[in-house]
């Protein structure tokens, strides 16, 4: 399903006016594209962007501007205050449909490892991977099924399940979930051990440098 997306034309800004635009609760933003003679300034509801980044941040969005019309577009980059976190500034790119593209897509992990419930430590080391398709086949998510996961084990790009059309651009040998075995707890024993190693270690690595001194 298609995610449909409101915004309003605004007209290029000065700081103050940006910041206005915020304190009123909106986002500006920035369409590009081939199909567009200039880029086009706009703004959106910060409430309603913040519900599509929590779900649908990478899928293909339906803009829908007032007197111009819908036009499909992708979510190419997200400005944040550094501090908050707060959405500052953003920017899509207009696409056509039936153009082929490369887009991040969210790894969604299903299932129970055994190797979890062995004591293992399920890593998810890829929470998104780039995929290319035709724009209007681009997926929201791609499956991770972790149920036959055991101890050890890993689950590769390869290994993924991906829609009729649609590939990865990262190397199938690419780990993207893991099991790994859980880090050891040093005790207290072995930490004042380690600690009269390396000392001992400084020692002797501080008489080499004197001898070569003498020397």
């Amino acid at each position: 399903m298609t995610t449909t997306l409101r915004a309003e034309s605004r007209q290029r800004s000065t700081k103050g006016a940006l910041r206005q635009l915020r304190i009123q609760g909106r986002v500006p933003g920035v369409v590009y594209g081939k199909g567009l003679k200039a880029p086009s300034a706009i703004a959106l509801d910060g409430k309603e962007l913040s519900g599509l980044l929590r779900g649908h941040a990478h899928a293909v969005l339906q803009l829908e501007v007032p007197g111009s019309g819908n036009q499909s577009v992708l979510l190419t980059d997200i400005q944040r205050d550094k501090l908050s976190g707060q959405v500052l500034h953003v920017d899509f790119h207009q696409i056509n449909l039936d153009e082929k593209i490369k887009a991040p897509v969210r790894v969604e992990v299903t299932g129970t490892s055994p190797g979890e419930k062995e004591g293992g430590l399920l890593t998810v080391v890829l929470h998104e991977l780039e995929v290319e398709c035709v724009a209007r086949d681009l997926p929201e998510s791609v499956t991770a099924d972790i149920s036959s996961l055991g101890f050890g084990e890993n689950l590769t790009i390869g290994q993924l399940a991906f829609p009729s059309g649609v590939k990865a651009v990262q190397d199938e040998d690419t780990v993207v979930i893991a099991v790994l075995a859980p880090q050891k707890e040093i005790t207290e024993d072995e930490a004042e051990a380690s600690a009269d190693a390396a000392e001992e270690n400084a020692k002797h690595s501080d008489a080499a440098k004197a001898v070569e001194t003498d020397a």
